[in-house]
């Protein structure tokens, strides 16, 4: 990697962790009313929206780590785009914490780094394990995002808004990769992806 490069790939991990994120659409559900929201409901949908924020900080790490070590140019340019809509989504989520006065989490640096490094290692593996590793995260954050619709106040408009079109642009990143040549991941490794999402949105979800 060049030093030129080098400086843009750290610029872009610190706008990431530290800069408040900027989306070209506009967010979801931002012209639906507010809900007045208990107490215990507005710590829930702050939490859940913590996770989803972080969520996103290492899906930007991900994609960035991955697009580096990717042989294939169009497979490059494919992970640059969907980190785009990732972009989105932490501007949306980040949106909806500080609306609901909650904080975002205290982790995201770490879980930056460590997500990197699992990227920059799938990209090693070759360009089909990188996209293979790239559709079964989506799938599972797809499920993932199934949960919170479900866990959500059913009046909560606004934050229900958000997961659901991030649900869909998941959908679509998990289709380009198949398309790309995506490889099935063997099974126990999809069980370990699982079991360590668990315990980051469980850390996340109070941290």
């Amino acid at each position: 990697m060049s030093p030129d490069q080098l400086i843009v790939e750290f610029d872009r991990a610190l706008r990431t962790v530290l800069a408040p994120a900027r989306s070209v659409r506009a967010t979801p559900g931002e012209k639906l009313p507010e809900v007045d929201l208990d107490v215990e409901q507005r710590r829930h949908v702050v939490g859940l929206m913590r996770v989803n924020h972080c969520g996103e900080i290492c899906a930007q790490a991900l994609y960035q780590g991955q697009a580096l070590t990717s042989r294939d140019p169009a497979i490059r340019e494919a992970l640059r785009s969907a980190a785009s809509e990732e972009t989105e989504h932490l501007a949306w989520t980040e949106q909806r914490i500080a609306e609901l006065g909650g904080r975002k989490s205290l982790l995201n640096p770490l879980l930056y780094l460590g997500s990197l490094s699992l990227g920059l290692a799938a990209g090693m593996l070759g360009d089909k394990w990188n996209l293979g590793f790239l559709a079964e995260t989506e799938r599972q954050v797809e499920a993932h995002l199934d949960g919170h619709l479900l866990s959500l106040p059913a009046d909560d408009g606004r934050s229900r808004a958000i997961v659901d079109q991030m649900r869909l642009d998941e959908i679509q990143h998990a289709e380009t990769a198949v398309q790309y040549g995506a490889a099935e991941l063997p099974a126990p490794l999809k069980m370990a992806m699982k079991l360590a999402a668990r315990v980051m949105t469980g850390t996340a979800y109070r941290i």
